[in-house]
């Protein structure tokens, strides 16, 4: 009954989404769960992500449509094979996900920070969050797996609670990623926020495909290398997430 609940919540949104039967004029339609923000994905599909990977499914001739639902859910639909897969995740989910298979062609590399409203507080590792209150977006594994069992943890569904507690002070430090977390300071025009340096963790990121798709994984791959070695890969870097690098 447990895992009938996520399938439930997210049937009609997927339901309106292009499934693997249907086969358009430009190719088949992978469904791809992404629980990001912007600037990596959006709704319009014009984050980092949803270009790259359109991009190099396109050249397989298959279309990308993105769902945007919350994290967690993510995986668990993912993995029971209602979606295709995973847009933009951390290395070795398989081992608790085991229908899922790691595309090894890396995306990105993104950094995992602490946004707060105290400019003096001081944390340089994880082990620094025990004495603070916490709070992140559930389903976000490097977080989960990270965080000392004895911080004072709050988890929310989304990016929009998380920078509500902070912004209210019901949390000192929110944990996020770092381009997401100023793309969603700048579009609110939040005032007050910093970002706690050194990053907690900065990963490689990838894409999981069910395993109904494995013969698809190692082209996947081919193709984002491709993208890389042509200098598209850092055109749109330059164009979408190099402007947050300022910040």
């Amino acid at each position: 009954m447990k895992r009938m609940l996520p399938r439930l919540a997210v049937l009609a949104c997927l339901l309106c989404a292009p499934t693997m039967a249907e086969t358009p004029a430009h190719g088949k339609v992978l469904v791809l769960n992404a629980a990001v923000s912007e600037p990596l994905s959006n709704d319009k599909q014009t984050g980092f992500v949803d270009r790259l990977v359109g991009i190099a499914l396109q050249r397989l001739n298959y279309r990308l449509e993105s769902v945007h639902i919350p994290a967690e859910r993510a995986l668990i639909i993912a993995d029971d094979g209602i979606s295709d897969g995973e847009m933009l995740r951390i290395a070795g989910l398989q081992k608790n996900y085991p229908n899922l298979i790691q595309v090894p062609e890396k995306l990105v590399d993104l950094e995992f920070v602490a946004f707060t409203r105290n400019k003096s507080l001081e944390i340089t590792g994880w082990q620094d969050l025990a004495t603070h209150s916490v709070a992140i977006i559930t389903g976000w594994k490097i977080f989960e797996q990270n965080i000392p069992a004895t911080t004072e943890l709050v988890t929310v569904k989304n990016v929009d609670q998380l920078f509500t507690l902070l912004s209210k002070d019901r949390a000192d430090v929110v944990l996020y990623s770092r381009w997401s977390g100023l793309a969603y300071i700048h579009k609110h025009q939040l005032q007050g926020i910093s970002i706690v340096e050194p990053p907690l963790a900065r990963q490689s990121m990838y894409v999981y495909l069910y395993k109904r798709h494995r013969d698809l994984v190692p082209r996947l791959a081919d193709e984002l290398h491709a993208l890389k070695a042509e200098g598209e890969y850092q055109r749109l870097f330059q164009e979408i997430l190099a402007p947050y690098d300022g910040d």
